[in-house]
């Protein structure tokens, strides 16, 4: 909005004032601490005499509000109902690149281990208890593993050895991470804690699909990614962890190692 404000030459109040705005808002449109309204925009590219301009404005605008939404905003209806809310993006999806550097990712859980993960977000995101019911969804999309998807999953070492649900949980989950390995949809790839990372240290978790969209699970919002310059490098990025990972006998070690360390 400011480029296209300077360009026509207006200053801020300027524009503000052929609006009939207070030059506060004008202001904080341009930071972002308010969002612009469809008409806001429209108003906004005629006073500048850029009228051809507005509707990438609007479009623009739409794509920014669905790409960081707060997880207390797609939780609303309960976790069930954000379950669901994926599950067509991971129908059409035929690539899947998934890097996760906390914990084992969606298409490889177990029940119980899904249990546990959504059982601690329920509890500390106060959300209605539909634990059941979201577990039965996941549980249901992970019938995508056995179709014509191909999954690149890259675990750190450090993943193996996270305690979600205690270590019955982790034990089976380990173990069917050992089966799901045979699957020839599936390549799990196991980066070593004493790999050299001199080069790339270990970043945020997140799914590639195919190469439209990149998502990403922060503390307090679900963002997705869909710019191309931005996707290239999630897709380097994983390229290159992919390097320090390793695969087959070397990866099972490690993960019978895991196993083997909770006695």
């Amino acid at each position: 909005m400011a480029e296209i404000r300077q360009t026509a030459g207006l200053t801020k109040r300027a524009l503000a004032h052929n609006l009939g705005w207070h030059e506060s808002k004008a202001s904080r449109f341009e930071s972002g601490t308010r969002a612009p309204s469809e008409r806001d925009l429209r108003d906004w590219c005629s006073a500048c005499g850029a009228d051809g301009e507005a509707e990438d404005l609007i479009t623009t605008a739409r794509g920014i509000e669905g790409m960081y939404v707060e997880w207390r905003k797609m939780e609303r209806h309960g976790l069930k109902w954000a379950q669901e809310s994926v599950v067509p993006l991971w129908e059409r999806t035929q690539r899947f690149r998934i890097y996760s550097p906390w914990l084992i990712p969606g298409p490889v859980q177990t029940s119980s281990y899904i249990k546990a993960l959504l059982t601690s977000i329920r509890d500390r995101r106060g959300l209605v208890d539909d634990v059941p019911a979201a577990v039965a969804v996941r549980m249901e999309k992970q019938k995508v593993v056995y179709g014509n998807h191909k999954f690149a999953i890259l675990l750190e070492e450090s993943v193996l050895r996270c305690r979600i649900g205690g270590s019955d949980v982790l034990a089976g989950q380990l173990g069917y991470l050992l089966s799901a390995m045979a699957l020839p949809s599936v390549s799990i790839g196991i980066i070593p804690q004493d790999a050299d990372r001199s080069n790339l240290w270990p970043v945020e978790g997140f799914f590639l699909y195919d190469d439209e969209i990149v998502n990403v699970e922060l503390v307090s919002a679900h963002l997705t990614v869909v710019q191309k310059h931005e996707l290239a490098m999630y897709a380097k990025t994983f390229s290159d962890l992919a390097e320090l990972a390793v695969y087959g006998v070397a990866a099972r070690e490690l993960i019978t190692a895991a196993i083997d360390s909770l006695g």
